[in-house]
Formats: C-alpha cells, sequence, structure tokens
C-alpha cells in the first residue's frame, strides 16, 4: 500500500503579491481625506448645531410671548364681557329712567291741568282781593257766562314786584276749582281771542310742566 506524503507542499498563487509599500500608500490617504471629512462635518455640524440651540431657545421664548398673549387676550375678553353686560344694564336703566321721566312729566301736567295763565294784566289793578277781581273781568272781557260761578283754590303771581309801573307785568296763575270752567276758558281763547283789558292785551294759556314747554317750543319755528 503506497504511502501518502504527510509534507506540506505550497500551492501555487494566481494572485500576484503587492509591495508593501504600495499596498499602504492609497488606503492611508483615503482615510485621511475620509477623516478630513468626517471633521468638516463635524465643523458644520457642531455650527448647526448651536444653530438649532439658538432656534429652540427663540421659540421657547415665542411660545412664552405666545402663552402670555393669550392671557392678555382672555383678560381682554372678560373684561369686554363685563363691559357688554354693564352696558345692556345701563341701556335697561336708561330706559327705565325715560320712562320715570316720561312718567313723572305726565303727572306734573295733570296736576296743572286746572291752572290758567294770565299775560298782560296790569299791576295793581287787582287791588288786595284778586279773587274777586278775577270773577268780575274774565265774564266781562270775554262774554262769557259760568254756571256755576267761578271758583279758585288759589290765585298769585310770579315774582317779586316791579317798582316801575311802566314795566312788564308779572305773570298772574289761576287755579280754578272746577276743570270743565278751565275748558270754557281756553276754548273761547282759542275761538274769540285775543282779549283787551284797559288798552292792554290780555293773553291765556293754559299751565304745563317744564318739560312739556320745552317741547312746545321747539314748535314755535313751524
Amino acid at each position: 500500500m503506497a504511502q501518502l506524503h504527510t509534507g506540506s507542499h505550497k500551492q501555487p498563487s494566481s494572485v500576484t503579491e503587492v509591495p508593501d509599500t504600495l499596498a499602504g500608500a492609497q488606503p492611508d490617504s483615503m482615510m485621511e481625506s475620509i477623516l478630513q471629512e468626517i471633521a468638516a462635518v463635524g465643523r458644520r455640524l457642531e455650527g448647526r448645531d448651536t444653530r438649532i440651540s439658538e432656534l429652540t431657545s427663540e421659540s421657547c421664548s415665542h411660545r412664552t410671548d405666545i402663552a402670555g398673549f393669550q392671557d392678555r387676550v382672555m383678560g381682554l375678553d372678560q373684561r369686554l364681557t363685563l363691559v357688554e353686560d354693564k352696558l345692556n344694564h345701563l341701556s335697561i336703566t336708561v330706559k327705565e329712567l325715560q320712562f320715570l321721566k316720561d312718567k313723572l312729566t305726565d303727572l306734573e301736567d295733570r296736576s296743572y291741568r286746572d291752572n290758567v295763565h294770565f299775560f298782560g294784566i296790569l299791576e295793581p289793578v287787582e287791588g288786595t282781593d284778586v279773587r274777586a277781581f278775577l270773577q268780575d273781568i274774565i265774564p266781562s272781557i270775554m262774554g262769557l257766562s259760568f254756571s256755576p260761578p267761578l271758583e279758585f283754590q288759589r290765585v298769585y303771581r310770579i315774582g317779586t314786584l316791579r317798582k316801575d309801573a311802566l314795566g312788564k307785568p308779572r305773570l298772574l296763575i289761576a287755579c280754578f276749582l272746577w276743570h270743565e270752567q278751565v275748558r270754557q276758558l281756553l276754548n273761547a281763547v282759542q275761538t274769540h281771542g285775543p282779549y283787551t283789558y284797559k288798552g292792554h292785551e290780555v293773553r291765556l294759556s293754559p299751565d304745563f310742566s317744564r318739560n312739556t314747554n320745552k317741547k312746545q317750543k321747539a314748535f314755535l319755528a313751524v
């Protein structure tokens, strides 16, 4: 039996061996280039990291500002709601005050409905008894008869007595006892006026509140 030869036999190689100087030169150059690129990328990333940090900080600051603005807007919205509520309440209050004012004017006019203003009656022709004076001259200058006879609750002049006899006489106000006599008197003035007494024109008018007089004066131009 043939004996196998145990010695190692070197197989022939088909690849040509490269010298160490040539084999190490190109990888080292590539590695250096790669390291330089990595260093450059690292430097760029460092700058970007700084910028990203700045942007993050700015973003946080903007979020804080936005949160502050939101709080302010919410505060303004609450204040606006309060103002609207107050305006609504004020509107209701104004309407109520206007209603009370109109009601007061109406009541005041009703309380004056028995009063008649006499303009142009010279002083002191009435003497000491103004009631008797009006009871006498009203039927005579107006040609009216009253049944029952004229009666007054109050008769008085407005203001202080003027020392100058030629001055404008004070307003004389008579509060009648019977309202029907007031209506009869004012209807006669509208139909037959004006009237005169001792050569002076005598004018009569109903008595109204200040607010009603102001409204009436607005129609004078018309």
